[in-house]
C-alpha cells in the first residue's frame, strides 16, 4: 500500500509549479483530479518549444512530468454549473491544491473560505511566485523569475564581468524542486489533520524555495556582509583544497572532486593516479601544507587525470574513498548504472521520466502516464453521481468540456 492510498487531491492549477506536487503527491499514492478549463486546458499542453529543443506530437514531455498518474476534468468554474461541480469534488476531497492568485480566487469563489464553506476539514494548499503576504502577494511569476532571479541562485553562479546572468539549466527547474517542498508540506498538514482534527492551509513560494536552496550562501552572506563570487570558469574550485574542484579527461569530460578532509584522502588519491610518491611528499604532509601548496598540487592532479578517459577513471576510481563524481549532461544521465539501479528513471506511458526524490520501501513509484485533455470528464461525473441527463445540460451550457 502506497502511503497516500485513499487520499483525494483536487488540483485547481497549470504549468509546472504546483502540477508537479500533485505529480509527488500521485507518485505517493493519492488521488489527483486535474481541473483544467473546459476549452483551453492547462497552457503547459501547449509548450513545444524549449530552447533548441522541440517536441513534435504527443506524448509531451513539458506535460507529462508534472501531471503523470492524474485524471483531468474539463470544467469553467466561470460559470454557476461548473463552479457546482467544483464545489462538488471539493466535499469529497482531502485537498485542494492551486496556484490561482488571490484576486483571481476570490472573483471566482474557490478562496479559503470558499472551499472550507463546502468542506471545513480540507486542507487548502496553494503554491505562489512571491508569497503570501507583503505588498507583492498578488504577483504572478514563473521560477526562471522568483527561484532562480530573485533568490540568489542566477547571481551566485554568474562569474564576474559576465553580461547578463546564467541562465537556469532546464525547463521547470525551480518548479520542480518547489513543487515536491509543497508535497511535502501536503503531507505533514494530512498528518496534523488526522491528529488533531485541525485542517491547514499549506503555502510555498517559488522565492521562498529558491532562497531555501540558497540557504547555506545566503547565511554566510549575511552573516559575513558579502555576496557570494562565482568563480571564474575553468578556475579549480577551493583555494585551499586540492581534492575539491574539477579535473578533465582525456577525453574532454569532467571529474569532481569533493573531499573535505584532504589529509584524509591526499595519499589514496595519489596511489590511484599512479603518484604514490606524492603521499610522503613534504610539501602536503599537513592540511596546512597542501592549502598553501594547492596551486601546485593541481596541477600535478591535472597532468596525472589528463592522461586517462573518464572510462577508465570510473573503473579505477571504483575503489578510491573519497567522494567523486563524473560531470554528466541530460542525456549522459540514462546511461548510469547507478541510476538505472536505483529506478530514479522510471516508465510513465510512453515515456521515460525522473522519478521523484522520495521512494518508500525500497521501491519505485509506477505512475502511469498524464491524462489527455479532459479524457476523465464523463467519468468523474458520473461519480459524483450524475445522470447522463445532468452532464448532457452541463456540456450544453458549456460548464464541462
Amino acid at each position: 500500500m502506497k502511503p497516500l492510498e485513499g487520499i483525494r487531491i483536487l488540483e485547481v492549477a497549470m504549468y509546472g509549479f504546483v502540477p508537479s506536487a500533485g505529480a509527488v503527491l500521485a507518485e505517493w499514492g493519492a488521488e489527483v483530479i486535474k481541473v483544467e478549463h473546459a476549452v483551453n486546458g492547462d497552457p503547459q499542453r501547449g509548450l513545444r518549444q524549449t530552447g533548441t529543443m522541440r517536441v513534435e506530437g504527443d506524448p509531451n514531455p513539458n506535460i507529462e512530468h508534472a501531471n503523470r498518474g492524474k485524471r483531468s476534468i474539463g470544467l469553467d468554474i466561470a460559470k454557476p454549473e461548473g463552479k457546482e461541480v467544483l464545489l462538488d469534488l471539493a466535499r469529497r476531497s482531502d485537498v485542494f491544491l492551486t496556484n490561482f492568485r488571490p484576486g483571481a480566487r476570490r472573483k471566482l469563489g474557490i478562496d479559503v473560505d470558499d472551499i472550507r464553506a463546502a468542506n471545513p476539514k480540507i486542507v487548502y494548499a496553494r503554491g505562489s511566485a512571491l508569497g503570501p503576504r507583503g505588498e507583492e502577494a498578488d504577483r504572478g511569476g514563473y521560477d526562471m523569475t522568483a527561484f532562480w532571479a530573485r533568490g540568489a541562485t542566477a547571481a551566485s553562479l554568474t562569474p564576474p564581468g559576465t553580461e547578463g546572468m546564467i541562465s537556469p539549466p532546464g525547463p521547470a527547474y525551480g518548479d520542480t524542486i518547489s513543487g515536491t517542498n509543497l508535497a511535502g508540506g501536503i503531507a505533514a498538514a494530512l498528518l496534523k489533520r488526522e491528529r488533531t482534527g485541525e485542517p491547514s492551509v499549506v503555502d510555498v513560494s517559488l522565492l521562498g524555495s529558491g532562497l531555501w536552496a540558497m540557504g547555506h550562501g545566503i547565511g554566510l552572506s549575511l552573516h559575513l556582509g558579502e555576496p557570494l563570487v562565482a568563480p571564474v570558469p575553468g578556475a579549480h574550485g577551493s583555494p585551499v583544497n586540492p581534492l575539491t574542484g574539477l579535473y578533465a579527461t582525456a577525453d574532454g569530460r569532467y571529474l569532481s572532486f569533493v573531499m573535505l578532509q584532504p589529509t584524509k584522502f591526499w595519499a589514496d588519491v595519489c596511489r590511484h593516479v599512479d603518484r604514490p610518491e606524492l603521499a610522503d611528499d613534504p610539501r602536503f604532509a599537513t592540511a596546512e601544507l597542501i592549502a598553501a601548496n594547492t596551486a601546485q598540487a593541481v596541477e600535478i592532479l591535472r597532468e596525472a587525470i589528463a592522461a586517462r578517459t573518464l572510462a577508465e577513471w570510473t573503473e579505477r576510481f571504483a575503489t578510491l574513498a573519497g567522494p567523486w563524481a563524473p560531470v554528466q549532461d541530460s542525456l549522459q544521465v540514462g546511461q548510469d548504472a547507478q541510476i538505472r539501479a536505483n529506478e530514479y528513471l522510471i516508465k510513465a506511458g510512453e515515456l521515460e521520466l525522473v522519478a521523484n526524490p522520495v521512494q518508500f520501501d525500497v521501491g519505485a513509484p509506477d505512475p502511469g502516464p498524464a491524462p489527455e485533455f479532459a479524457a476523465q470528464t464523463e467519468e468523474i461525473l458520473q461519480e459524483l453521481g450524475l445522470d447522463w441527463e445532468r452532464i448532457i445540460a452541463l456540456k450544453t451550457a458549456g460548464a464541462v468540456t
